[in-house]
Formats: structure tokens, C-alpha cells, sequence
């Protein structure tokens, strides 16, 4: 073949490549949304009921908020009660994960190895209901950040403070916006509402590495709307509503700590049978906006929770909106993709609460660990699930 006709040849084969995969095959269709979100995926490797009842004169449960320390290798808990059965305070544990004779990861237990009271601005200990500590995150200035939901019933505003690692002792508090205090305003109610305050509480970097700089970012999430919040009836549809939450985006520094953003956050429709259905959690990934949260159902069907990777990105800044009741058509909402539905496990689910990332795997994989809140009742467990999170890059 004269090599003057190679290149026309070559043209030819192009040209039909590209017409028969035009035509022809099969090619995978990526929507806009889907780009939005990380390609992860959970696998479920064991869970474990922590048998310990008691540690140090102290009653063990309401573990309603964990972090983990990849320094040291310890879980921080802190424990939902009010400083009514015990004085405030969060447990450390150590996590003991291993891996069986093929090499995969096998979850052998959880240890409590150490407890930490929270002392106010005074030193003191905090008086009973004064407030229900829900969330806490570790940051890289040897401190935890804890959140508390208030308690609406008697007035008790929340609040997101800071407390040295190894006294528990008060070091700080954020500014909350006004509209989260509980109070009547013209004659109309406002604020938290009882027990579905600040749930969920996450730093990034969230003390994974300790090369990370001050100012940070830290996000907190409320478990149901405010009061001005809840959605108006709709007249024209008959389908259960999603809640109307809202999602806070604070910058810490050491001078001065603002509060940058808010964010619509959207809680699933009751699912059918269910009583209730609200967001406990959420977690940071990475610094593109993408998180994780858990939303956690309960009603004639039992317990229930769905784990759900968020995307930050393009979502409305509702710091200025006083109330989202009314039309929210021109809010973009924090874009939600489903990851898990817990139920598919196929084992008995406790009150799901806690979410964090958690040691490297035997096999190289980052783990994810998932901690129920057992509501200091004998009926209820205090449950640790362990999975292998996929997808996500090492930072």
C-alpha cells in the first residue's frame, strides 16, 4: 500500500469510530447534579453495644455527638445529659479494630478510658438544665467545641462554646443569632423549638491533621425548623413536607470568630409511620463544601436513620431572611444525594446521633463510625456501626 494513502485511511477510521459510537454506543449520561457530589460509597463492616453502664461515678449514655482524634487515636463523646443525673461532660474511648485472617477489617469493641466535666466561665460545674449538650467537634488548638440545643421550655437560649481538651474548662462562646432564642415576639413564638435545637456540629479541618491553621471553619445544623420556620400549610397538596432547617457556617480565628453564612437545609418528609423525623448530625469532608449528614426517624416501625452526602456549593445565603414559613421556590437549598439507607443493614437500629470519620482501615481505607444516643433508657443501646467510606481522598 502506497504510504501516500495511510493518513486518508486513518481519516476514514476516525470519521466511522466516531459515527458508530455516535449511533451506537452506549455512552454513560452524567446529569449537573451528579458532578456536584464526591463518587462515594459505604460498606458495613460490624457493629458493637457497648456493655459499660457506668465509668467513674458517672452514668454512661445520651452519647449524642462524637469526634474522632487521628493524633491520638481516641473518640470524644459527649453525653446529652442536662447535668441532672450527672455534672456535663464527654467521655473519651478508644476504638479497637482489627482485621481477621483474610485481612479484612473486623470491629472487636469499644473502651471508655476517660471522662471530662464541663466547667463555665466560673470553674463551675454547670446547674441542672442549663443546657442539653448535642453536638461536639474537635479542633486543632487542643479544644472541643459543643453544642447545645437549649432547652425552650424554660428559656434556655442554645449555644456553641469551646472547652479546653483535657480540663473541660470554658475557653469560649460563638455568637448564635438572635432568631434561635426562644422567646414570643408580637405575640408570635420564635426560636428553638424544644429538644430539636443544635443537633449537628462539625470543624473543618476537624482536627484530622495537625498541620492545619488557624482561622477555621466550623458548621452547625439545627434537628428541625425554628418556630418562624415551619412551612405554612399547603392548601393544594396532601404530601408530607419536608422540614425547613437551617445550616450555619462560622469563621474561628483566634481574635474574632464570625458567623459567615446560613443555609437552607432541607429534612426528609416523614417517612410512612414514622412519628418523627429530623437531622442529627453532620460531618465535613473535605474543603469543597462536601459533608455527610444522618437523619434518624423513629415511630411505629421502630428506629431508622439515612445517611446523605451534602453539597454546599451555590446553596442561598439566608442569614438576612427573618423567617422561611412562606415561598422558598427562590432559595436554592444545600443539595442532598442519599448514600445509605440504614434499614437496608438488616440488624435492630438504636437512636442514631453520632457521625464522624474514624481511623485508617487494616487494608488502607478511612473508616466511618456511627454512635447511637440510648436516651439514658434500659430499653435502648448505646450502639457503635463501623463502615468503610470509599471514595473519599486522603487530606
Amino acid at each position: 500500500m502506497p504510504l501516500r494513502r495511510l493518513p486518508s485511511l486513518l481519516k476514514l477510521l476516525t470519521l466511522g469510530l466516531l459515527l458508530f459510537c455516535f449511533t451506537g454506543c452506549a455512552l454513560p449520561r452524567v446529569n449537573a447534579e451528579d458532578r456536584l457530589f464526591l463518587d462515594l460509597s459505604l460498606d458495613f463492616l460490624g457493629a458493637y453495644e457497648l456493655p459499660v453502664d457506668t465509668f467513674e461515678n458517672t452514668t454512661v449514655g445520651g452519647l449524642s455527638g462524637i469526634a474522632y482524634d487521628r493524633q491520638r487515636d481516641r473518640l470524644y463523646a459527649v453525653s446529652d445529659d442536662r447535668s441532672s443525673i450527672n455534672p456535663a461532660r464527654f467521655y473519651t474511648l478508644k476504638l479497637d479494630i482489627g482485621a481477621d485472617e483474610a485481612g479484612q477489617p473486623r470491629f472487636n469493641g469499644v473502651e471508655i478510658t476517660g471522662v471530662t466535666t464541663l466547667k463555665d466561665q466560673t470553674g463551675a460545674t454547670y446547674s441542672p438544665n442549663s443546657l442539653d449538650p448535642e453536638g461536639i467537634a474537635l479542633s486543632p488548638r487542643q479544644s472541643v467545641f459543643i453544642a447545645s440545643e437549649g432547652v425552650a421550655r424554660d428559656g434556655v437560649s442554645p449555644f456553641i462554646q469551646e472547652f479546653d481538651l483535657t480540663t473541660g474548662q470554658y475557653k469560649g462562646s460563638l455568637q448564635i443569632p438572635e432568631r434561635y432564642t426562644p422567646k414570643t415576639v408580637d405575640d408570635q413564638p420564635q426560636g428553638i423549638q424544644d429538644n430539636l435545637g443544635f443537633e449537628g456540629l462539625t470543624l473543618n479541618p476537624g482536627g484530622y491533621s495537625p498541620t492545619w491553621l488557624e482561622p477555621f471553619r466550623l458548621f452547625a445544623a439545627n434537628e428541625s425548623a425554628l418556630l418562624q420556620d415551619i412551612a405554612e400549610p399547603d392548601p393544594d397538596s396532601t404530601e408530607p413536607q419536608p422540614t425547613r432547617s437551617r445550616f450555619l457556617h462560622y469563621l474561628v480565628g483566634d481574635e474574632r470568630s464570625t458567623l459567615i453564612s446560613e443555609h437552607l437545609y432541607l429534612v426528609e418528609p416523614l417517612p410512612e409511620g414514622a412519628i418523627a423525623n429530623g437531622l442529627t448530625e453532620i460531618l465535613t469532608l473535605d474543603q469543597a463544601g462536601h459533608f455527610l449528614s444522618i437523619e434518624r426517624s423513629y415511630g411505629i416501625g421502630g428506629l431508622n436513620a439515612k445517611i446523605f452526602q451534602l453539597a454546599t456549593g451555590g446553596a442561598t445565603d439566608i442569614s438576612g431572611i427573618s423567617t422561611l414559613s412562606g415561598d422558598v421556590e427562590g432559595i436554592q437549598p444545600i443539595r442532598k444525594q442519599l448514600l445509605l439507607d440504614l434499614s437496608t443493614l438488616d440488624i435492630p437500629l438504636d437512636n442514631l446521633e453520632g457521625l464522624t470519620l474514624g481511623p485508617q482501615l487494616p487494608d488502607g481505607t478511612r473508616s466511618l463510625i456511627v454512635a447511637s444516643d440510648n436516651n439514658f433508657n434500659d430499653d435502648q443501646i448505646t450502639q457503635f456501626l463501623l463502615f468503610r467510606l470509599r471514595g473519599l481522598q486522603e487530606g
